[in-house]
Order: C-alpha cells, then structure tokens, then sequence
C-alpha cells in the first residue's frame, strides 16, 4: 500500500498540482517555509480529515480563499478526497461520500512525526490522553466509539452540572445525574480497561526503543487512572461521593477524561521518578519520536500491516550517532515521506527507490527533471 499520486487545490501554499508518489521513500527537500510540511499535512488530512497542527479546517485555504481541497490515490484501496467549501467539509473515498471519517483509517493508517509531538510528553494531560486514544483507535474501531459515547455522556452530564449551578433546572438533578452516572461507569470502565491493558503492552515497546536509541534504560510509560478502581460499582460508588463537589464545581472533575500518563524512570533509591519533567529538551525530543515509533510497531503487531510514515525534520536536532540508531529503530512501513533542510546530509539516507522533490514556492520539482 502506497500514495501512488497527491492532489491539492488552494491548500496552504502549496501549487495546484498532481504530485507524483510512487515510490517506498520520498525526500521532500527545501528550506522553511516553502511547503515541505504542508505537503505532510495535505497528506495527514487525507487520512484523518483533519490537521496535526490542531487547526480549524478554515485556516487551511490559501490567502483571501475560502474553499480547498486534497486528495490522494492509494494503491489497493482506492481514492481519497476532501473538500471544504462554504464552511462545510466532505469526504469522499472512491466517489462515494464517507458519512464518518473513521473509515478512513483502514483505508491509510498514517503516523505523523512532528514538532507538535513534543506536546505528548512535555504538554497537558489532554494532548497526552489524545495521543495514547489515536494509537487505540488506530487499530480498535469498538475503542473509539466507546469514546465518543463517553464524551457524549460526559457532554450532557456537565450540563446538568452547569445548569444546577445557574438555577436553570426545575426540581432536583439528582434523578438525572443518576442515568447518566451509569453510562459514565459503562463506558468510563471499558475506555480503562483497555488504556491499561495498551499502556502496558505499548510500554514494553518504548522502553526497549528508548534504551537502544539513548543508552538510557528503565524508562517506562505509566497509565494514571482518574478512578481508582476498574469495578463498575465502586466507580458509581465514587462518582456519587464526589456529587456535591462536582455541582458545586459545575462540571465533572473526575472520570477518563481526567486519566494521565507520566513517563517514569526506575532509579536505585526510589520506584519511580518523573522522567520528563527533569529530562533535558533533547531527551525529550527523542521521547516524542519515539512514541511514534512505538506506536507505528503497536498498530503493525495489532493489524498485521504496516503504516505510512509522515516524518518532519525528525533528524535534524540529532547527533551522527543518534540519527543512525533512530532509523535503525523506524518501524517496517509501506512508504515514507522524509523533509529535509538543503544543507542536511539527506543523500546520505538515499536509497535505490528514494524519490527526490525539491520544494520551492510551494512547487514540487523531481530531482535531475
């Protein structure tokens, strides 16, 4: 499975084009600015429908425009096509309209390797929930609908809250705020269970990775529930003794939505230490690339297929040593689109099939053509 071609229309800076792709490596090589990320983005919306960079769909159009659009042929599977115009998006998989774009991760199963990653260990709770709830949903479609249907639940029980507080509810929330504390614990429990049983699979992954790559040994990456308990009924019991807190509060301050992960490093004194918040930015750094290959090596040994890999300067903060021991480390893929400042040695990762664009003005143009 490859992206055997690229189309963009309006998107970014990027030329109004077909960009031809089919080769296993493709270099994209240019100085800042010019596009080479944008072209991954154009990519990772085809798989996703949406940006890693975290943006509305608006702010993707090129200056003074409104509408834009991205499509992408895989080989095996078909094609993919976003539009966004007058403020709506759709999307199209072989001419017929997708209704919810998780199928389109079967279709393309895309892991990106950017700066924003450096957000998973160093960044908020939420971004680091975010990251472990992509690599699940990667390869369990039942995870993420059982996430949908706790947010949904979630939604509508922080209304009540918020409505008790500002006297808009007529009589007791307590009735309702029952009903919904059940389906919290339904589906609270069954996101848990399964974040912990892929945190712990998933770190045994990491830490081998970071221990070849670094030197450094014992790192792990910890699950921290919000409930303290994996049984539906102490998790109900909980959530009742913390009602009167939460309508004070007006919102819900505990459940799955609260769940943190901490990377920990085992030392002689002591279990555990947080890794992260003493780790220098370089080290960091390598911790970001590295979930991401983890997580790559997670979805292969869950689906038996490998990904596309979306890789944006990732060697260019590296060491001679560390750069040859990460792509010793990159995961088994389908193909991989690599960006790459002109003065970087990327001649010296080429390889026989390596397809060479150098980027300019937004404009792609194929080495020796």
């Amino acid at each position: 499975m490859i992206i055997s071609s690229v189309r963009t229309t309006a998107f970014r800076n990027l030329a109004d084009a077909v960009v031809p792709t089919a080769a296993k490596n493709i270099f994209l090589v240019g100085e800042n600015g010019q596009g080479k990320t944008n072209f991954l983005e154009a990519l990772y919306f085809c798989a996703y429908a949406s940006s890693f960079r975290g943006i509305r769909d608006g702010e993707i159009a090129q200056n003074e425009k409104k509408d834009f659009s991205a499509s992408i042929t895989v080989t095996g599977q078909g094609n993919v096509l976003i539009k966004f115009e007058n403020g709506k998006k759709t999307v199209f998989f072989d001419d017929k309209k997708v209704e919810d774009r998780k199928e389109l991760l079967s279709v393309i199963p895309c892991i990106v390797f950017c700066h924003e990653d450096m957000e998973f260990v160093a960044g908020s709770p939420e971004r680091q929930r975010w990251f472990f709830d992509q690599v699940l949903s990667l390869y369990d479609p039942v995870y993420l609908d059982d996430l949908r249907c706790y947010r949904r639940v979630l939604k509508s029980r922080n209304s009540v809250l918020r409505d008790n507080v500002l006297h808009r509810l007529n009589g007791s929330p307590e009735p309702l705020l029952d009903a919904l504390d059940q389906q919290c614990v339904l589906y609270g429990i069954r996101l848990m269970e399964k974040r912990e049983t892929a945190a712990r699979l998933f770190s045994g992954i990491f830490a081998e990775l970071y221990r070849e790559v670094s030197g450094i040994a014992g790192v792990t990456v910890q699950y921290l529930p919000s409930w303290k308990s994996f049984n539906g009924e102490e998790a109900a019991e909980l959530l009742r003794k913390r009602r009167v807190t939460d309508m004070a509060a007006g919102n819900s301050l505990s459940g799955p939505h609260r769940d943190r992960y901490v990377f920990a490093r085992e030392g002689a004194d002591f279990r555990f230490a947080d890794f992260a918040g003493t780790a220098s930015t370089g080290q960091r750094r390598l911790l970001a690339l590295l979930l991401r290959v983890a997580q790559a090596r997670r979805f292969s040994e869950m689906t038996g297929r490998n990904p596309i890999l979306l890789l944006d300067d990732v060697l260019l903060e590296m060491d001679g040593e560390k750069r040859r021991r990460f792509i010793d480390a990159l995961p088994d893929y389908d193909q991989a689109f690599y960006t790459f400042l002109p003065e970087e040695p990327f001649q010296n990762y080429r390889r026989e099939d390596t397809l060479v664009y150098h980027v300019r003005d937004g404009r792609m143009e194929a080495e020796g053509q």
